[in-house]
């Protein structure tokens, strides 16, 4: 499920290939720019913005896309068969003489200016891995709303971006309450502790390269990576309480019932 560290790991191995050189390939397979043509152009760099990535490209253009739940971008080296799924997913493919990136399954794929990003990104909140974060910042977000549920707030990327599902319940277990405690009910001092917990574990699984699994336990162990995400039933790596399961915005979230207090549904 691509996150905010996801999304990093992403843009560098894209950066990598791509910035500094010509393209000799465009293919844009969205009806909208499926006559656009970044043939001859140099990409002067591939940037994450919260979950977004924007591909830059000399001329003030940028290709702005997002992965949501099933989008991938893969690299693959000059002459080698793609992998990644059907031709009919592909979405876009960029190549230069040594690598071609493809999009795969891409549900935002646009060609903007590149003066108009904010077009794109500019609602976003403070990035938890890029140079504008902020938690101060990212907890007053937060606190705007406070009988807003925690788990809610920390996914509406207006608040701080790169949180998806996954860290929404791993966080909420390192603040001891359950997703559905209003954001007003945390301790004031508790925001900026939450929001650079979330800095610091997203940074921690930014290096990891391809087939990483996520890790925020410490614990290198198969099926003890995570505190509560995907336990349902099983026990809590903390107090051995079986963890719960229940739909939070449709979308499935988990808590510890005797290590996180607050409401449940």
């Amino acid at each position: 499920m691509p996150e905010g560290d996801s999304i990093r790991r992403a843009a560098t191995r894209l950066h990598a290939v791509l910035a500094g050189r010509e393209l000799t390939r465009s293919d844009l397979r969205v009806p909208r720019f499926a006559t656009a043509d970044l043939t001859g152009r140099v990409t002067l760099d591939v940037t994450p913005r919260g979950k977004h990535l924007l591909a830059r490209f000399e001329g003030g253009l940028t290709l702005h896309s997002h992965l949501r739940m099933d989008g991938a971008w893969r690299v693959f080296a000059a002459g080698e068969k793609w992998r990644g799924g059907p031709e009919y997913e592909i979405r876009a493919v960029l190549g230069t003489a040594d690598h071609t990136a493809v999009g795969y399954r891409l549900p935002v794929l646009e060609l903007i200016r590149t003066a108009e990003e904010d077009r794109a990104v500019g609602h976003l909140g403070p990035d938890i891995l890029g140079p504008d974060w902020d938690p101060g910042r990212a907890a007053a977000n937060l606190l705007a709303a406070p009988e807003r549920p925690l788990g809610e707030a920390l996914l509406d990327q207006r608040n701080l971006a790169g949180i998806g599902n996954i860290y929404k319940a791993e966080l909420c277990f390192l603040a001891q309450v359950t997703p559905w405690t209003p954001v007003g009910a945390l301790p004031e001092e508790n925001l900026p502790r939450l929001a650079s917990a979330a800095h610091r574990l997203l940074a921690a699984n930014c290096g990891n390269g391809p087939g990483h699994r996520r890790n925020t336990t410490g614990i290198h162990r198969p099926g003890q990576e995570l505190f509560v995400y995907g336990r349902s039933h099983r026990p809590c790596l903390r107090c051995g309480t079986p963890v719960r399961e229940a739909p939070q915005d449709d979308r499935p979230t988990y808590w510890c019932p005797r290590c996180q207090t607050g409401p449940t549904p």
